[in-house]
């Protein structure tokens, strides 16, 4: 791919951009159960991409620059900490979304120890197994060893005790859920606070997805557990805004009880020729638009908005937990508190898997999730305030789906690529071996199936170990530096 001779029109410009979003996921209507949150407001987001588009150009990196950028800023996290329990010493940044909040409480916490523990040089993070991906991501990345813990096999909800009985001298950040994406459900915030409290350890508590909304909830009358910087031994927490705020993606904060515990956060360079940095966050350059976008979008919905949105979100969640529990063969996994719901099905995983095609077959995204961790394959469901809407044609067509998927005979062909997955080594195949095993459940050049029941059988089948590498070599071909150089013939 190389840039075009001349220049394009802006009617070749948006037609080849309109063309290639024609096969995209829909962000409204309520079609999408993970991946989006639709609000349904459209005026409030029309004021939030206006917005955006004012401060596109303005940059984050310099708040002397930008001072406008700095004071925007301030006020959201004054908001936030207003929202999550927190006192006139919280402090906090803007992140571009939940990894990089995670990345930047490990990072404080690591950079803490070095300073108020040094004997620790082994430092190490304690995670229920149903903790996020990202927190395994940013232990990857700055160094930390990770230490799974059990969960309750009912509730789906961190094991204090087997926390307490994972701490050593080498732990340095213990982290929680509030809530758990996989399962939607709050973990023992106030017990683990207290346990963190007791043994002198950072406790950071990921609300990325929940931290918006279980305020909200609790206000309407749903019984939500303390999970925020009002627990005693909570040290921080992170909250998305992209998520159930409802603003444009790249909106993310982290909080800290106080500065002395932020500062930790940030990094500083003057040993070098050029400019001195200092940055508060993980990026240095960051466009302002995120950060104007999100503070429009927060006022223009105001509180009462964002209840009103939360009332609807909680209707919706209540009649899809159950409808979906009154379907035969089908079950819910744990007591959701919040609008993620996972459900499974008679017949295992492939069953589950095939539910999903089914689906999106009637026009809708759910998201398979596999089996691992004491938590079986399943389907999960983000729901939000637009999919009030659709809920009874939402139920009546997964009932549908599943009454298909029961009726169908197995599929001899995929029985078999299961039986041969279990003495294939994943992690040992080359590139060329791994594309054969690929064609076998319809994965060519790179392009995915259009029904996915057969690759996502086969990484269900698949140890941790081995799904990893399977599904770093497929993304590590999926980009590749080329495409059509040609402009589209549109009218002018």
């Amino acid at each position: 791919m190389t840039l075009p001779e001349t220049g394009w029109s802006r009617d070749q410009i948006f037609a080849t951009l309109i063309e290639l979003k024609t096969n995209d996921l829909a962000t409204e209507g309520g079609a999408a159960f993970a991946y989006v949150y639709d609000a349904g407001e459209r005026e409030a987001a029309a004021v939030a991409a206006d917005a955006y588009r004012l401060f596109l150009a303005a940059n984050g990196l310099d708040p002397t620059a930008f001072p406008s950028l700095l004071r925007l800023e301030n006020e959201i996290v004054g908001i936030a900490a207003a929202h999550l329990g927190g006192g006139p010493e919280t402090a906090g940044s803007f992140t571009s979304g939940g990894t990089e909040s995670l990345i930047l409480a490990v990072k404080t916490a690591r950079d803490w120890a070095r300073v108020h523990r040094p004997e620790v040089t082994a430092p190490e993070l304690v995670l229920p197994v149903t903790a996020h991906a990202s927190l395994h991501k940013a232990a990857h990345y700055l160094g930390l060893k990770v230490v799974t813990t059990a969960i309750d096999p009912q509730t789906f909800k961190a094991d204090v005790a087997a926390i307490e009985a994972a701490i050593t001298p080498n732990t340095v950040l213990i982290a929680a859920s509030a809530v758990s994406y996989a399962h939607g459900v709050v973990d023992p915030i106030t017990e683990i606070g207290a346990l963190a409290k007791a043994r002198g350890i950072l406790l950071h508590v990921d609300a990325c997805i929940g931290g918006f909304l279980l305020p909200y909830f609790r206000r309407l009358g749903a019984p939500v557990p303390a999970f925020d910087l009002s627990v005693p031994g909570v040290t921080s927490i992170s909250m998305d805004l992209h998520k159930y705020g409802y603003t444009p993606k790249g909106a993310s904060l982290i909080l800290y009880r106080d500065k002395q515990l932020r500062r930790h956060q940030l990094y500083a360079c003057a040993d070098w020729s050029g400019y001195t940095v200092v940055n508060a966050t993980v990026q240095s350059t960051k466009s302002g638009g995120p950060i104007a976008a999100a503070w429009a979008q927060l006022h223009a919905l105001g509180d009462a908005g964002y209840l009103e949105l939360a009332r609807r979100t909680l209707e919706a969640t209540r009649k899809i937990v159950a409808g979906v529990a009154a379907l035969p063969g089908i079950r819910v996994l744990g007591t959701p508190e919040m609008s993620l719901v996972a459900f499974t099905a008679e017949g295992g995983g492939a069953a589950v898997l095939a539910i999903a095609d089914a689906m999106k077959t009637r026009g809708w995204l759910v998201q398979p999730q596999l089996q691992g961790r004491g938590s079986p394959t399943n389907l999960h469901l983000t729901i939000s305030a637009g999919h009030l809407a659709v809920v009874d044609r939402f139920l009546a067509d997964l009932r549908a789906a599943v009454e298909e998927v029961r009726t169908q005979p197995a599929d001899p062909g995929l029985t078999m690529l299961l039986e041969m997955a279990g003495t294939m080594d994943f992690t040992a195949l080359s590139d060329e071996s791994f594309a054969q095993a690929l064609a076998l459940v319809g994965v060519r050049d790179g392009q995915l199936p259009a029904r996915m029941a057969g690759i996502n059988a086969l990484l269900d089948a698949l140890p941790p170990a081995a799904r990893e590498a399977a599904l770093i070599t497929f993304v590590n071909d999926l980009y590749t530096a080329h495409g059509s150089q040609a402009a589209p013939s549109a009218s002018k």
